[in-house]
């Protein structure tokens, strides 16, 4: 008999006389609407981005108030105007790389892990007018945010391309002196309507 055998064996005779474990059905949990945006706002801050709550009709003033005077692009049908800002028709990189900040909506939100995907619809413009600029303001609906990553893969369109924000733009280097903005914006500003 090998030590295994023996060990089961000593188990099965320890739980002879215990009744069999009755599987009781739990429902999932579903967290309300105000539990999911309060864990979004909560876990977009960890990430050390900045996260500004309004109303419907305040959205244009937050967001002016967001960009603080810098020079700014913004997608062709963003929704909302955006006095002095650049619409993109194509900027090149070089014209991105001296504009100072974007304005985009989000396509979705995502509370557990504080994640903002973008799918670059007409409202959130092409990939580069999120990576380039060093500021990005980031308007996402109440309504947007979902409970976790496999709630928001199928409300996405795998066909399309799809930038997943967590947070402002950061890497560490071998030392893990952690160094922002190398590869996207230094800045991160979401604006949560509703």
């Amino acid at each position: 008999m090998s030590a295994r055998d023996e060990i089961l064996g000593r188990v099965r005779a320890a739980l002879a006389d215990v009744a069999p474990a009755v599987d009781v059905p739990t429902a999932p949990r579903v967290p309300n609407r105000g539990d999911l945006v309060a864990l979004f706002v909560e876990r977009v801050e960890d990430y050390r981005a900045t996260v500004t709550r309004c109303a419907p009709g305040d959205l244009a003033d937050v967001v002016v108030a967001a960009l603080d005077g810098a020079t700014t692009v913004v997608p062709p049908r963003l929704g909302i105007a955006v006095p002095g800002a650049v619409v993109d028709d194509g900027l090149s990189a070089a014209e991105l790389d001296r504009i100072d900040a974007v304005v985009t909506r989000a396509r979705v939100g995502i509370a557990e892990t504080g994640t903002i995907v973008l799918d670059h619809e007409p409202d959130q413009g092409r990939r580069a007018i999120s990576l380039v600029p060093d500021l990005h303001v980031c308007i996402v609906d109440a309504s947007q945010v979902v409970a976790d990553v496999p709630d928001a893969i199928a409300l996405l369109d795998p066909a399309r391309p799809l930038t997943w924000i967590s947070g402002p733009s950061a890497t560490s280097d071998i030392e893990l002196d952690r160094v922002e903005g190398v590869h996207g914006p230094r800045t991160l500003h979401v604006v949560l309507v509703g």
